[in-house]
């Protein structure tokens, strides 16, 4: 045959849908050219035809008309005798353009053509997805659960490209089963063993910072500018915003009526509690709103090692620094600040910080109670057991051995607080949480 029927030949083109059909005559013409020059050692004297609309392929090899017995090149040259064998009125010096067939080709060089091919349109379409989600990396995709792991969770999406959602890039509560629709931000895309690996995250900022883009549209125009985004992931997050016009609310904005914005970026992250604060470049002024609930009496910034000294009522502590030290961490990575908080206005001078009893409470310990906003003896004496219990989920043992050793640093002169003095210390727990 004069034409190599190129579709009807490799059936694995029927197979890449996401190639046009002019990409792929150039990686045809490509792969033949390659394999002219293994056949033949150059390629250089050869014509490739491709033709698009039909599907195509002519091959021409071009050789110079020389004397018979001067041939020095089988490729480059033809004996004058061979030339006119072909057509009568050659002469010495020009050039003669023969047909190459498929035929001409042994059944090896077929296959490794083929092989060839199939590898360099997988290469491509490879590519093709790599770019395409390079340039979606910030963005939120859909896709559906195809196979949950214990380690990571094989996503597809619409056009069947595989995705990845790592455990540590879930939030802590999602738990996804076949054929669930997910929503995630594209977090990176790279190159591994030659096939691209996107991967997916619900827990970045990005994530939060995208959600709200679509729900707000204050923020989606440029009316409302998110400052910062601190989370952690299915707990809690923070968000600093902005608006340049006096006549837009940012905060209100973001919530929306009866919190109806919100709510819906609630629902998606696992219920995480989520706090929109009325950016400010006054320090001082960013510090309170971000350690609301909690009402701050004063404090003291160090520029140099990047630290703030809050002081607050004792009864203020515990709100500031949240449930396991949370409202006090996501507070200080917005701010930008290592932020410690201190108790002021307590009369008992004689009351001891915590750390003094390090050799006789264990380390670990005493930081769980710090992060539940006690940092001294009495401090914790003026919380109850159960309610010690329900906090750090300590043992009752440990929280009676504790007791015991704390009470003795007083003897007789600290009482144990009574049920009824706790309600209110119980009420703020439960606000807190």
């Amino acid at each position: 045959m004069k034409t190599l029927d190129l579709i009807d030949s490799f059936q694995e083109f029927k197979e890449f849908k996401n190639i046009d059909r002019e990409t792929l005559m150039h990686i045809l013409e490509e792969v033949f050219r390659a394999a002219l020059a293994k056949r033949y050692g150059t390629e250089d004297n050869f014509d490739i035809i491709v033709n698009i609309d039909k599907g195509d392929l002519e091959i021409f090899r071009n050789r110079t008309i020389v004397e018979d017995g001067k041939v020095q090149d089988e490729n480059l040259e033809i004996a004058y005798s061979d030339a006119i064998k072909i057509e009568s009125d050659f002469e010495v010096g020009e050039e003669l353009s023969e047909p190459i067939y498929m035929s001409d080709f042994g059944r090896r060089e077929i296959l490794a053509i083929r092989q060839n091919l199939v590898s360099k349109i997988q290469d491509y379409e490879k590519s093709l997805v790599f770019q395409k989600y390079k340039e979606k990396v910030g963005e939120i995709i859909v896709g559906e659960v195809y196979q949950p792991w214990n380690k990571e969770i094989l996503i597809l999406d619409e056009e069947k490209i595989e995705l990845v959602l790592p455990k540590s890039e879930q939030i802590p509560s999602d738990h996804f089963r076949k054929g669930d629709t997910v929503r995630a931000v594209v977090l990176k895309v790279e190159m591994k063993n030659n096939n691209p690996v996107i991967v997916l995250s619900r827990t970045s900022p990005i994530f939060l910072e995208r959600l709200l883009e679509a729900e707000v549209p204050e923020i989606y125009d440029g009316l409302i500018t998110i400052r910062n985004i601190v989370r952690i992931p299915g707990e809690r997050a923070k968000i600093a915003v902005e608006s340049y016009d006096d006549r837009i609310d940012p905060v209100g904005s973001c919530v929306g009526i009866k919190g109806a914005r919100i709510h819906g970026i609630v629902r998606e992250l696992r219920k995480e509690n989520i706090d929109v604060i009325n950016y400010s470049p006054r320090l001082d002024l960013m510090v309170a709103r971000a350690l609301a609930p909690a009402k701050i009496a004063s404090l003291k910034v160090d520029e140099e090692n990047k630290k703030i000294d809050v002081y607050m009522e004792p009864e203020q502590v515990s709100l500031a620094i949240g449930k396991g030290g949370c409202n006090i961490k996501l507070a200080s990575k917005l701010v930008g600040y290592d932020i410690d908080v201190y108790r002021t206005g307590d009369d008992d001078t004689d009351d001891v910080d915590l750390k003094e009893f390090s050799d006789e409470i264990d380390q670990w310990i005493i930081d769980i109670l710090i992060n539940i906003g006690c940092d001294t003896a009495k401090s914790v004496l003026a919380i109850s057991k159960e309610d010690l219990i329900n906090r750090t989920d300590l043992e009752e043992e440990t929280v009676d051995e504790v007791l015991r050793i704390l009470r003795e640093e007083f003897e007789e002169d600290t009482p144990t607080p009574a049920s009824d003095e706790q309600e209110p210390q119980s009420q703020e727990s439960s606000q807190e949480d």
